[in-house]
């Protein structure tokens, strides 16, 4: 509550934004109307208002008046009685100067405004007070959506720390967040480094949900729904019997890794393709870049508040890409892909850093490109089903040879399996696609990005070095893995 200094400070000035004054005691109306305009806080002060009842609106002097209880409890009534939506947070108060006693009500600028009296938008620019007009609404209703959070924002409730890979964050995700001199002085409990980053709630002390989605350890005891399920069809329908299928489950530090290599290993493959009798033409049945900056977009942009997953399906002749929520914010049918929004603001800068997506809205367009570029044709997106997201790929043209020529095809390629594809375990080919991503990269880095374990991760580089897949050359520090054969994963 403001001071008794500071209050006669009000009284000695001019009526402003935040202040007013009356020697009226049964004005409810009135009253309401001036609660509701501070709360509004049309001029952003984000400093609380004052009714101030018992002082002359032209000089500030107190008059006396009668201040009793039913006085009081009338005024504090005005919060809860149903005029005011939403409820403002207030104060009622009675207050002994040397002139005489006053009512002081403060009000607090509402977080999710406009604030209406009576269905009224009430606000006060200087003295005057009044109805807002359509641009008083438009800034009101751009303050509420300022102050409202997104869902990935939020405070997890009934998380903690313990529910987060710490090791993760600092080791994987804070050196690409900050320059190294940055961190060399950030001498920050890790709570608060999250914090700083989106990831953590100290007021609830909790992490957030963006939080959980990047490093929890068991995501979906938090969010059931948020995991990538591949299934590959035998033929174009969901009828079809199912060839193949993957859970990409974890936090989502391990599910995009994972997504990246699945697609430039399992999904882009190269293959040849007779174009004549002496000659064959590699063809992509769809290119790696577009098939993974669509699937980045759906984890980016997908609803994590129900319990579905993102589908990831594959058919002979297509793929589809369905994630929960639809068109989010400013983006509708009209006019999508030219404008964009966020619905995890978090999740999307966290996928920025670590290089997933780009946050320049040029995404779909130059996915069109790469698409149209290898005969696949444009994506068709279905923006018309509301509650969800989908794009359809259809395979490249060039996809499609002779029924001669494919068996010719299929013959070749069963010849060149039993040459040349060897078959390990699921661990060992999931250690094998991350060195076909990135061969550099360490034992430590395989399990930080797999979700296997330190042990697991030894077994499968054991395993590929028998079987002649990989060699490491050079030492722990400055060397790097060679692919020596292709394998395949049973």
């Amino acid at each position: 509550m403001i001071s008794k200094k500071e209050l006669q400070q009000l009284l000695n000035d001019i009526e402003s934004d935040r202040v007013e004054r009356t020697i009226s005691t049964d004005k409810m109306d009135k009253f309401g109307e001036a609660i509701c305009s501070f709360a509004n806080d049309l001029p952003d002060y984000q400093k609380p208002g004052y009714l101030i009842i018992g002082a002359d609106d032209k000089t500030g002097k107190v008059v006396p008046i009668k201040i009793n209880d039913a006085l009081l409890k009338n005024i504090a009534s005005i919060r809860t009685e149903g005029n005011i939506q939403p409820q403002p947070s207030m104060t009622v108060d009675k207050v002994e100067l040397d002139g005489g006693s006053v009512v002081v009500v403060e009000v607090q600028p509402a977080h999710f405004p406009p604030v209406k009296y009576k269905g009224k938008i009430c606000v006060r620019v200087g003295p005057r007070r009044g109805v807002a007009n359509e641009d008083d609404e438009r800034k009101l209703y751009e303050k509420r959506a300022s102050h409202v959070l997104t869902f990935d924002a939020l405070p997890c409730l009934g998380s903690s720390i313990a529910d987060l890979d710490v090791i993760l964050f600092k080791q994987i995700y804070l050196p690409k967040a900050y320059p190294e001199d940055v961190l060399e002085k950030d001498k920050r409990d890790v709570r608060l480094q999250m914090q700083s980053l989106g990831f953590y709630d100290m007021k609830h002390d909790c992490p957030t949900y963006a939080g959980i989605l990047m490093f929890g350890n068991n995501v979906e005891r938090k969010l059931p729904g948020a995991y990538v399920q591949y299934v590959r069809f035998s033929g174009r329908s969901r009828g079809a019997d199912i060839a193949s299928d993957y859970k990409f489950s974890g936090n989502l530090m391990t599910i995009l890794n994972q997504l990246d290599t699945f697609v430039s290993t399992t999904i882009a493959k190269r293959r040849p393709v007779p174009v004549s009798a002496l000659r064959e033409e590699n063809i992509i049945d769809y290119p790696s870049w577009a098939i993974r900056e669509l699937l980045m977009n759906a984890v980016c942009h997908r609803d994590y508040e129900g319990n579905g997953p993102i589908q990831f399906y594959q058919y002979d002749d297509r793929i589809e890409i369905l994630n929960p929520g639809g068109l989010y914010g400013k983006a509708n049918p009209k006019n999508f892909p030219w404008v964009n929004d966020y619905r995890n603001g978090v999740i999307a800068e966290a996928m920025k850093v670590m290089g997933f997506v780009n946050r320049f809205s040029r995404g779909v367009l130059r996915v069109q490109e790469e698409l149209k570029d290898n005969d696949n044709g444009e994506a068709d997106f279905k923006l018309d089903l509301e509650t969800a997201f989908m794009v359809k790929v259809c395979i490249s043209k060039k996809a499609f040879v002779s029924k001669d020529d494919a068996k010719d095809d299929a013959k070749d390629d069963a010849k060149d399996d039993a040459k040349d594809i060897i078959a390990v375990s699921r661990g060992a080919y999931i250690v094998y696609s991350t060195i076909v991503n990135d061969k550099t990269i360490t034992r430590e880095a395989m399990a930080l990005n797999t979700g296997l374990s330190t042990a697991s991760v030894w077994r499968a580089i054991t395993e590929l070095k028998q079987k002649g897949v990989i060699v490491r050359v050079g030492g722990k520090r400055y060397g790097h893995w060679e692919i020596i054969k292709e394998i395949s994963n049973e």
